[in-house]
């Protein structure tokens, strides 16, 4: 299969001694949303908004030194969510953890971000595993140190990971694209196709104030 292009922008921002580099979504899709629901994490995606979020997370698994950035949080959720209290809208940065990204610097780089470098990436059809590849009870294994993890800053979430962590998650990713555009015909009472990434082993820890599982909906209807 052919690869993906995906259209970003590269930005080089230095803060102190300290250089950042920055991969951010060109024209990120409208119908792709973010938001912080106090217990939990939500995301909605068309199918359009799928494919951008699968390529550029395939891109964050190869990307071992740039911050990967998705400026979604301006998108609103599809007609007829709701939520308890106040949601807060969210964008997207997904980044290895060989980094070791203090998110706290996050807003000062974001406002010097700029135009940035037009720049076509291309990443294989196929980046993830199969799913019967994926070695789930080492998981549980001590020492074990492929999770993904979550942090909260500046109206931003925080993906970080290893290249092996980016892949297996995005191996349930995938089935945005290849079941949920089909799924509701095939179970029409199903209600909705959904995945959902966990940090971590169970019982889910994460960092305090920072919801434990990051739910993502498939909606083949939205309106704007």
């Amino acid at each position: 299969m052919l690869p993906v292009k995906q259209r970003v922008r590269i930005h080089g921002v230095r803060l102190g001694s300290d250089e950042f580099r920055v991969i951010r979504a060109d024209s990120a899709p409208a119908r792709l949303a973010l938001r912080d629901d106090r217990h939990w994490l939500s995301m909605y995606a068309d199918r359009q908004g799928a494919a951008h979020l699968v390529a550029l997370w395939a891109l964050a698994a190869r990307s071992a030194h740039s911050l990967v950035y998705l400026p979604i949080r301006a998108n609103p959720a599809p007609d007829g969510v709701t939520s308890e209290g106040e949601p807060v809208s969210l964008d997207l940065v997904l980044v290895h953890h060989s980094l070791q990204f203090p998110t706290g610097s996050w807003k000062q780089i974001r406002t010097r971000l700029g135009v940035g470098r037009p720049h076509t990436t291309a990443t294989p059809a196929e980046d993830f595993p199969d799913e019967s590849a994926i070695d789930y009870e080492r998981r549980h294994h001590e020492g074990y140190r492929d999770h993904l993890a979550f942090h909260v800053a500046a109206h931003t979430l925080f993906v970080v990971g290893s290249s092996t962590a980016f892949r297996e998650h995005g191996t349930l990713l995938r089935g945005l694209l290849d079941e949920a555009p089909s799924y509701l015909h095939r179970y029409p009472d199903a209600g909705h196709f959904c995945v959902e990434i966990s940090p971590g082993t169970w019982p889910v820890r994460t960092r305090r104030h920072v919801p434990g599982s990051l739910h993502i909906q498939y909606s083949g209807t939205w309106q704007i």
